[in-house]
């Protein structure tokens, strides 16, 4: 069994009888009071964040997952459907399970699939993805003295702020997490 000690960011942890992914943790030692580990927690199954704090050397359960890298093959209706490059598995997902992530995902792009044995828990995209803007307004000449922004549609579909020097064709760098710009790729 795993202490508080073990803990890191990303670990999957079973609280509550909820399988959940440790987003921070902080070690607080308040003087002559006995030291306390305060946890963020975000629930696998229904995405809520919870707060809480445990006894420093307190057991937890550590539940071993499997991050597999995977490809999108195609959609099927709401389901998307993940192929492994080397075994040929395919893995169907849900929209539900997919989320908000999915508006930066195209067929063949990598995602990780968190699996524990045969369950599937959770898909984490990559931290950026590299995506072409489709349709964008035409920046008005003289809106540049400030920090002008403008919505800007991308191959995927989804729709982000970005600054006003982006046309048309040009290739963002965008953070999934956010969904926000980070720059502009030759």
């Amino acid at each position: 069994m795993a202490t508080t000690s073990d803990l890191r960011t990303g670990n999957i942890i079973r609280y509550n009888d909820d399988l959940c992914e440790v987003i921070e943790y902080q070690h607080i030692n308040p003087g002559n009071w006995r030291a306390f580990v305060r946890l963020r927690l975000k629930s696998l199954k229904t995405g809520r964040i919870v707060e809480d704090r445990v006894r420093a050397g307190s057991d937890i359960d550590l539940v071993r997952v499997d991050r597999r890298s995977m490809q999108l093959s195609y959609r099927d209706g709401d389901d998307f459907v993940f192929m492994d490059p080397d075994t040929f598995e395919q893995i169907t997902v849900g929209k539900g399970m997919m989320g908000d992530k999915a508006r930066f995902l195209r067929e063949n792009d990598s995602a990780y699939l968190v699996m524990e044995g045969d369950n599937l828990l959770d898909v984490d995209l990559p931290t950026f993805v590299v995506l072409k803007v489709v349709q964008t307004p035409v920046a008005v000449r003289g809106d540049t003295a400030t920090n002008v922004t403008k919505q800007a549609t991308l191959e995927t579909g989804a729709s982000i702020t970005v600054p006003s020097f982006i046309n048309e064709g040009d290739t963002l760098k965008i953070d999934t997490r956010t969904g926000e710009y980070i720059e502009r790729v030759k």
